[in-house]
């Protein structure tokens, strides 16, 4: 049975038409950047509850979560409805393997991801550890349109602080906008793309590639990446490709 922690909505966010971040309040434990929470309200008197990336990193005072509203779905569209000053269910514990003490040795890190799925990227970039640890990170963001090319402002930042550490490559798929890639990822790779606009080469030597978003774009991404002999790391079996699935 999960213990519930009940926050308060600090700030609701609407970045572009059904993507939404909420800032709360809430005493949760300590987590690791990259982890997950499970998110809760109590709906038609059943809590409903599912598992949401945290955006914020651990030192952060307060949580955030980045999500899209599915239409129809049992949760999401009851969380974009929450005003500063209203409450919410959470898990008292983070989980989650997204993290970088999961990451064997490597060079370069590459974080890819679709839509959402950039959360748990930012909540380890506002660390310390990614960039005393390799020596350049390239973050891929791939969206339909570039109005859900949300976090702009935080990811200028830490390339202001970081310079050439940092390389960010946003992709956008369905318009044509000038300095991003207008492919999907597994695209990009398969072109070499990616790696142009990175400046760096993906190799099994150099690379460790973390990817999260739907599972299309993992499965795709995977399968290319294994035609460079970069397979799925595991602990007992260490490799080069860290995935979390957001549907």
């Amino acid at each position: 049975m999960t213990d519930w922690l009940q926050g308060t909505v600090i700030e609701r966010r609407q970045w572009a038409d059904g993507l939404f971040s909420l800032r709360f309040d809430a005493p949760l434990a300590e987590f690791k950047a990259g982890q997950f929470v499970r998110i809760a309200l109590d709906i038609d008197g059943e809590r409903v509850g599912r598992p949401y990336s945290l955006v914020n990193a651990p030192h952060e005072p307060l949580l955030e979560i980045y999500f899209n509203v599915v239409e129809g779905g049992p949760l999401s569209p009851h969380l974009a409805a929450l005003e500063p000053g209203d409450t919410l269910w959470l898990g008292s514990t983070a989980n989650g393997f997204m993290t970088l003490d999961e990451l064997p040795e490597a060079r370069h890190l590459w974080m890819l991801a679709t839509g959402t799925g950039i959360g748990p990227f930012l909540s380890i970039l506002k660390t310390d550890a990614p960039w005393t640890r390799f020596e350049r990170i390239v973050l891929g963001h791939s969206v339909k349109h570039a109005s859900e090319l949300a976090y702009r402002e935080l990811i200028e930042s830490l390339r202001t602080a970081h310079g050439d550490q940092l390389r960010y490559v946003p992709l956008v798929t369905r318009e044509t906008v000038p300095g991003t890639l207008g492919q999907r990822i597994p695209a990009t790779l398969a072109s070499g793309a990616l790696e142009a606009q990175a400046g760096i080469p993906l190799t099994p030597e150099s690379a460790h590639v973390m990817l999260c978003g739907n599972s299309t774009m993992i499965t795709d991404v995977t399968e290319e990446l294994a035609k460079r002999a970069l397979r799925r790391h595991r602990r007992r079996e260490p490799g080069h490709i860290t995935t979390e699935k957001y549907h």
